[in-house]
């Protein structure tokens, strides 16, 4: 098996007496994480808040019911609680009244688990996040050597651990990950219908990745008004599929100061998604430095949160087009990257920038580099 970072952080979070609440995207390896975890143990109850027998054994569930179902088990394992009604205050009785069991739970939906939890396990969780795999840790399950080597087939075919184990099979493995997978959860919030006006929303995001969103113009593209796509693109977050980079803006008149782009947590769901597996090489170089710039910066998000980075991410743009890739604001301190998939390329002038932030960094990160960004 892989190794996950995010498995200390549950096994120490579970030796402080809180419940662990892991959060992420549907078939990203958060089960085959605790069943390795708990793996040889005969004291872990196994629930899943997609069976319908589950949900609802918990509809009018009373504290004397939980605890002739849990039994003697030590630890009680919930995957997709948030499909469970009321999942906060079921999620409480078993840790208020159930002092000598371990809790884990886990969520595919971060909008529908966080807000049923955050007030009724205040102070008696943690909240983890957990994302397809990450650059570091198929170093050290191989080597840098060989991933390096993988690099342009991972920029196509993404990081999901099904497809990472089954090479040759990625492109079903994919395919069955869009149609039946990465819709189920945001088709279920705010009782969406449109499924394919959402397909033809991502397929325009995905056509996008790098350069800047206008909610507008995408509405136009896809049959919607601005607000919706809006909702939905806040939805489609939510859920783990993409994540928005906002603008930075603070000194200069001119700094474009509520701009947005979007990128997706996994390439191979972004090129799923529009059904284009054409190997890297083959495509045309612009094309080739967006889906570097999504990459880099998808890996640089896994990095900063599995090591409990408070830095918080931008891009940098002005009205005379002057463009930084990646801001990242640390306690004050601004660092910021240029992405090149060519080494040799030369980077945009970063000196209205520099003049405008004292103090500030500068750095291009290429795949000849790649290992101090997201090592």
């Amino acid at each position: 098996m892989i190794e996950r970072n995010i498995g200390k952080d549950v096994t120490k979070t579970l030796a402080r007496g809180k419940a662990a609440i892991i959060i992420g995207a549907r078939q990203i390896g958060k089960s085959t994480l605790l069943e390795h975890l708990f793996a040889g143990r005969n004291d872990v109850l196994w629930l899943n808040g997609d069976d319908f027998d589950v949900r609802q054994m918990f509809e009018n569930i009373t504290s004397t019911r939980l605890r002739a179902i849990i039994g003697d088990n030590k630890v009680v394992v919930i995957d997709e609680a948030q499909r469970i009604a009321d999942a906060g205050l079921k999620l409480k009785l078993i840790t208020d009244q159930m002092k000598d069991v371990q809790l884990v739970a886990t969520g595919s939906s971060s909008f529908q688990l966080t807000s049923m939890i955050n007030e009724s396990l205040a102070g008696r969780k943690r909240e983890l996040r957990m994302f397809p795999l990450s650059f570091g840790e198929m170093v050290a399950h191989t080597n840098f050597l060989e991933e390096m080597r993988m690099l342009p087939h991972r920029m196509i075919y993404g990081y999901y651990p099904e497809v990472v184990t089954h090479i040759g099979e990625e492109r079903d493995i994919l395919k069955e990950l869009v149609d039946s997978y990465l819709y189920k959860d945001v088709l279920e919030l705010d009782s969406i219908k449109k499924s394919d006006k959402i397909m033809r929303l991502l397929q325009s995001l995905s056509l996008q990745i790098g350069s800047q969103v206008s909610y507008n113009e995408i509405g136009q593209m896809v049959g919607l008004d601005s607000k919706t796509v809006e909702k939905y693109i806040d939805i489609l977050e939510k859920c783990f599929v993409i994540f928005r980079l906002p603008s930075y803006a603070r000194n200069m008149r001119n700094e474009l100061k509520a701009s947005r782009k979007v990128f997706f947590y996994d390439m191979g769901i972004r090129n799923a998604v529009i059904g284009n597996y054409t190997p890297l090489e083959l495509r045309n170089p612009s094309e080739i430095g967006e889906m570097w710039e999504n990459f880099v910066i998808a890996e640089r998000l896994k990095r900063n949160v599995m090591s409990g980075s408070n830095a918080k991410m931008y891009f940098w743009r002005t009205q005379q087009q002057s463009e930084i890739d990646l801001i990242e604001d640390n306690m004050g301190r601004l660092d910021a990257f240029e992405f090149k998939w060519n080494p040799k390329a030369k980077a945009r002038n970063p000196k209205p920038f520099l003049d405008a932030y004292e103090g500030s960094t500068f750095n291009v990160i290429s795949p000849s580099n790649i290992e101090v960004f997201v090592g």
